[in-house]
């Protein structure tokens, strides 16, 4: 089954679905990376999703998934044209943030000195080097790194110090909607859970079988 129109795309392959969760998983479609990549992690898992920038199709999900990849001020700028920042903010089922996505989920980027959707009440600082930088330590944050101090539901016990997959300049400090901190240049939270908010600095769908055992974690929510 492949059906498009001009605001989604539905996908599937041969390999058996899980049609049985009889559950309907939206990833938001808007101007930003890396949505046909989570799509592939999804399928990987045996699950169906659907791409949309409808409204009304996201607000009829079970789950929600708000990718990103690009620059904050200018997404929050589409977000906010489009209408999706109001929808995003109001939706009551649970919904997960990626990279981009987690950093728009919070009160303000200073990337574009833009404010955001103050879902989560904090800040979302631009990595400073260290002085000396005697490590050699490079900006932006790229490669694998650990998640510590994991809290349920998105997170078990099992995934406490495994590693993950970031690529990112901009980082949220420790709070107390902290589900997860790493450690680069200072710790961070490396994922952030609120109310039926759960969001990821991380990429969940670049990091291979820990990361899907996270979105296998929300799916299950």
């Amino acid at each position: 089954m492949n059906i498009s129109s001009r605001n989604s795309d539905t996908f599937s392959s041969d390999s058996g679905l899980r049609a049985s969760d009889s559950q309907k998983i939206i990833i938001i479609k808007y101007n930003a990376g890396n949505i046909r990549s989570v799509n592939n992690a999804l399928l990987r898992l045996g699950y169906e999703a659907e791409i949309t920038a409808d409204p009304e199709q996201i607000q009829q999900a079970d789950k929600v998934i708000f990718p990103g990849v690009g620059e904050a001020s200018t997404t929050m700028a589409y977000l906010r044209e489009t209408g999706l920042d109001k929808v995003i903010i109001n939706l009551k089922k649970p919904v997960l943030g990626i990279c981009l996505g987690m950093q728009l989920m919070c009160s303000h980027s200073e990337e574009g000195n833009v404010d955001c959707l103050n879902i989560f009440d904090e800040k979302v600082r631009k990595f400073q080097l260290p002085e000396p930088n005697v490590e050699n330590i490079k900006i932006p944050h790229m490669g694998w790194n650990q998640i510590t101090e994991v809290k349920a539901p998105l997170f078990d016990a099992s995934l406490e110090g495994e590693y993950v997959y970031f690529v990112h300049s901009y980082y949220v400090a420790i709070g107390e909607d902290t589900a997860s901190a790493t450690d680069y240049i200072l710790p961070y939270s490396s994922a952030l859970q609120k109310d039926n908010f759960y969001a990821t600095q991380f990429h969940p769908e670049k990091s291979g079988s820990v990361g899907e055992r996270i979105l296998e974690n929300f799916l299950k929510l």
